[in-house]
């Protein structure tokens, strides 16, 4: 399940959020202010942030600038009831997704998640078919132990049939043929389903 944070100083606004959020099956953490958000945010387990750009003790911009510059890349999602031109750009900028302005609507933030999801499917997917051509290339130039290091260093799907048809690949130019034989044979599993 998602970890998603909600910062907003809004106690209404936290309470929508949290609520819709969790019934799309997401786990919620809510900050009050913006060094409470921060902390969440370096502590590293949330994959999504809803963060306000008016909060106390630190505007939802600077949050957004100290967790870029620290090199932390969760997704923001900026909701506020100020929006200026100049913002948006800012926020942009600093490798905000979205920007969602106040009042808004339970239908508004599903629509954003459903495109959140839908780009990083399709980002993921692009990971996942360049890891394998990497892997392939490896494999095509005899590279079989960096291929399979890199392998298992990668968060693979287990669902995905095409990791046990490269694993295949790689034992079988070491010459493991139990191994081989092991991979080939959950390739065809996989395959067939």
């Amino acid at each position: 399940m998602k970890k998603v944070l909600v910062a907003d100083d809004t106690k209404n606004i936290r309470m929508l959020l949290t609520t819709c959020l969790e019934s799309e099956g997401y786990n919620v953490i809510t900050a009050k202010d913006g060094e409470e958000a921060l902390k969440i945010l370096k502590n590293g387990d949330v994959e999504l942030a809803f963060i306000d750009i008016k909060m106390p003790l630190l505007s939802g911009t600077e949050v957004l600038r100290k967790i870029r510059s620290c090199g932390i890349t969760t997704p923001v999602i900026i909701i506020t009831a100020f929006a200026t031109i100049k913002n948006a750009i800012e926020c942009t900028k600093l490798g905000a997704v979205e920007y969602i302005q106040k009042p808004f609507t339970v239908k508004r933030v599903k629509s954003v998640l459903e495109k959140m999801i839908d780009e990083h499917e399709k980002i993921k997917e692009n990971d996942t078919n360049n890891l394998i051509n990497e892997i392939e290339n490896l494999i095509d130039n005899d590279n079989f132990i960096e291929a399979l290091d890199m392998l298992k260093k990668s968060k693979v799907n287990p669902d995905d049939p095409r990791f046990y048809l490269l694993y295949y690949k790689i034992y079988d130019g070491l010459g493991d043929k139990e191994m081989s034989d092991k991979f080939l044979k959950a390739y065809k599993i996989f395959n067939e389903g």
